[in-house]
């Protein structure tokens, strides 16, 4: 049986707590960012006018702000984009995710599709993290919306992330529901067979996020296996407890590493 070997922190630092749910709060956004400080998450990622509570609630910790534009249809135009982008990182943000543009994707015009994740990677990179004078500057994922596309989309996409270097390429935002033949909604999310197409299409120094579907500690396991770098998860607390009740520790030990039948056929 293949194994995995990993600790009860790293988990934790693997991982996005999401707080994007339309209906939230600012009473839920806050008990999420305790959650987020609470298990020493990689970041809590939330929605722009969050950021100054996030600020204030994750003081103290090494947990980063991580926000979104253009989300979740990425319509907006390039010149819109790139203010939300500004206006997140002079606010406090340490990462964006931004949503492509999925029109100009499968309508094939590339140019537009490359100079706006160019000069929004330029904007993050050139804006110093919390306004300090460290080099530190934050950093951008870029979301496909893997659901909406097809595998010559995504292969050309991790292309021209990796050309114009950004830190992250992410399979989805969560809420790319697809209109199916009998008018009902469905949505995958973050697939085995899109993760391996996008880690093998990117270059090494380019990360990848699985976001939408990871809810168990195997699926959680499953997809680090697959050499992501980043889950996107609002069952933080599910995987990390899980991660506790079968004997994951704060000390780097080998656990078994199984493959759950729905991520086996391609979709949790």
């Amino acid at each position: 049986m293949a194994t995995i070997t990993t600790s009860l922190g790293q988990i934790a630092k693997y991982i996005d707590h999401s707080l994007l749910h339309p209906t939230m709060t600012d009473a839920e956004i806050s008990a999420g960012l305790q959650v987020a400080k609470d298990y020493n998450v990689a970041a809590a990622c939330i929605k722009p006018y969050s950021i100054p509570a996030a600020r204030k609630a994750l003081a103290g910790s090494s947990v980063r702000i991580c926000s979104v534009i253009g989300f979740p249809h990425g319509n907006s135009t390039t010149a819109m984009k790139l203010a939300e982008a500004k206006d997140a990182m002079l606010l406090g943000a340490h990462e964006i995710d931004m949503v492509v543009n999925v029109g100009k994707v499968l309508g094939g015009d590339w140019e537009y599709v490359r100079n706006e994740i160019f000069v929004i990677n330029r904007t993050v990179t050139s804006i110093p993290v919390d306004g300090r004078v460290d080099g530190k500057t934050g950093l951008l994922k870029v979301i496909f919306e893997n659901d909406y596309l097809q595998a010559e989309h995504i292969v050309k996409l991790c292309q021209i992330c990796t050309e114009i270097g950004v830190a992250y390429v992410k399979t989805s935002t969560g809420y790319g529901f697809v209109k199916q033949p009998d008018g009902m909604y469905s949505y995958k999310g973050a697939t085995v067979e899109h993760l391996k197409l996008m880690r093998e299409n990117c270059g090494p120094e380019v990360k990848i996020k699985a976001a939408g579907g990871v809810r168990t500690l195997d699926e959680f396991l499953y997809v680090i296996s697959l050499g992501v770098e980043r889950v996107g998860a609002s069952a933080t607390v599910a995987i990390l407890d899980e991660a506790k009740q079968r004997g994951i520790t704060e000390q780097l030990a080998e656990f078994p590493l199984k493959t759950p039948q729905a991520m086996a056929s391609g979709a949790y």
